[in-house]
């Protein structure tokens, strides 16, 4: 499980870009909605955070109610569908007390920003996260389910691993405290308490997770004892089919999602589910959090970028002896130079160097291919020894003079492996599609035109992926808002009323909620 740590991120242009044009024009008052070859009496969705509702960095009561689940069930219901359930959260805050990683919602608060002397100089708009409101609390049991099966942080193979809702197995990480609330019994998986269900209809949206943990701590791993977090590199464990081996934040094989979900598919089919929709997995680089923060976002003047190029010039003479290439590109006085980052894909020259430039042997300017994190922003152009801007006489400075830490960047070659990882999801997820005759939503493709400079219209309004002002993501950078999720939402209707003639109608994205603002 994730925990996303960020502070201090400065917020402008907080409205929403208005267009005259509109992709929700007809009314659908007199249209008879109905089924079509589907049944969907018995509606449930498996899946992960996105199944969920999750967002602002938790799941929470209202998050959970504009589900993209939820809203398919009230248009399914148009046509015949049941009543749909969720494991609702016991509050508006979410987290869970106790359970380090699992604090509450992030919500938009006034900042102060203070100079190197500490004196407050403005004051800001910043994501800021709430403490935990409860602790876990056990909902489910013997006999009691839910049609909304999402488990936040739950990667493929969790679907199908018995004991992932056991809580005797929370200490030794073998489960996850979601699932814990509703899960049937200790022993059972998300699959079984699925199928148990009967559902005439599903809805299937995993995979996200076997890269995306990977991708949102920079390629690592991270052990915290007695206060002290340690970070190793993570492993793409392509060609690995064991998940028993992999940690955490590992990319996991191909061979083994594409057997996950074949095994989830099975076991619906086994029940008569043979009616439902899938969805492949967006790249992240159509993610806010990893496209909110430049590579190039540290201003110099004309003196400071002298001295440091003067530094930087004797280490890319050492390398250039050994034969290596240059690491260090020539910095200029101008508001847009490169961040300074760890690469541990780079040989490590440290003991080469005099004692003072040692924290640079696996350093090197980043470049336009490297993901700088969103928690990145509140690091960049901050002293770590006094937590302030740096003063006239600072010479440590994160992502300038220090290196931005390996866990806050997804460098180019870590990057270029959760592409290809991704796009091996994808090609499995559309064959399984097309082998088990269901339907198929292109989330990839959504999200990137998501992205693009001209996102996404939706009754004069437009959405796209930028960060708070986009008016589709959530504060945590990864998880949509209401509005995301509806976006999304429709997306699975188009593919369904597509796939079993159908005619479910759209929903409004509009109606749904956005950024809340003090």
């Amino acid at each position: 499980m994730k925990k996303i740590f960020f502070s201090t991120i400065a917020i402008s242009a907080l409205f929403l870009n208005i267009s005259c044009e509109t992709d929700f024009d007809t009314d659908v008052n007199d249209v008879v909605v109905t089924s079509g070859e589907a049944d969907f009496s018995k509606y449930v969705a498996l899946g992960n955070s996105l199944t969920a509702g999750y967002r602002d960095g938790a799941l929470y009561s209202s998050g959970q109610a504009e589900s993209y689940p939820s809203m398919l069930a009230g248009q399914m219901k148009l046509a015949g569908g049941g009543e749909f359930s969720q494991p609702l959260m016991p509050n508006d805050v979410g987290g869970f007390i106790g359970l380090p990683g699992f604090g509450g919602r992030y919500n938009l608060q006034l900042v102060d920003k203070k100079d190197h002397t500490g004196t407050v100089v403005s004051q800001s708009l910043s994501p800021v996260q709430a403490p935990a409101a409860a602790t876990l609390d056990v909902i489910g049991g013997a006999g009691k389910s839910f049609s909304n099966m999402g488990v936040p942080g739950a990667k493929s193979f969790h679907l199908i691993t018995p004991g992932y809702g056991n809580v005797a197995n929370l200490p030794i990480a073998a489960a996850n405290p979601y699932f814990v609330r509703f899960a049937t019994s200790p022993s059972t998986t998300v699959l079984a308490d699925a199928m148990a269900q009967s559902p005439t209809f599903f809805s299937l949206w995993i995979g996200a997770n076997d890269v995306l943990s990977y991708s949102t701590n920079g390629g690592t791993n991270s052990q915290t004892v007695g206060g002290v977090t340690t970070y190793t590199q993570a492993t793409d464990q392509k060609d690995n089919p064991n998940p028993a081996t992999y940690r955490s934040n590992d990319i996991s094989d191909p061979g083994l999602v594409t057997v996950a979900i074949k095994t989830v598919l099975d076991g619906l089919k086994s029940k008569g589910a043979t009616k439902g929709v899938i969805a492949n997995i967006p790249y992240v680089t159509s993610i806010p959090y990893f496209t909110t923060v430049p590579y190039n976002p540290v201003p110099l003047a004309a003196a400071s970028a002298a001295t440091l190029n003067g530094n930087f010039a004797m280490i890319n003479g050492a390398l250039a002896s050994a034969g290596q290439p240059k690491r260090f590109m020539t910095l200029t006085a101008s508001a847009n130079n490169p961040v300074l980052i760890v690469d541990k894909s780079l040989l490590d020259i440290s003991t080469f160097l005099p004692p003072q430039y040692a924290m640079y042997g696996q350093a090197r300017h980043a470049t336009a291919e490297d993901l700088i994190l969103l928690p990145a922003s509140s690091i960049i152009g901050i002293d770590p020894t006094t937590g302030l801007p740096p003063a006239p006489t600072s010479q440590m400075i994160g992502g300038v003079t220090i290196p931005l830490a390996d866990q806050l960047v997804l460098t180019k070659t870590e990057a270029a492996k959760v592409q290809a990882a991704t796009e091996a999801y994808n090609t499995a997820i559309k064959g399984l599609a097309d082998s088990y005759g269901l339907a198929f939503v292109d989330a990839n493709a959504k999200m990137k035109e998501l992205n693009s400079a001209s996102g996404i219209q939706w009754d004069g309004v437009k959405y796209t992926a930028k960060f708070v002002t986009g008016g589709a993501f959530s504060l945590d950078g990864v998880h949509p808002l209401g509005r995301g999720y509806a976006i999304i939402a429709n997306e699975f209707l188009k593919a369904i009323n597509t796939k079993y003639r159908s005619n479910l109608p759209m929903v409004s994205p509009n109606s749904y909620s956005g950024v809340k603002f003090p």
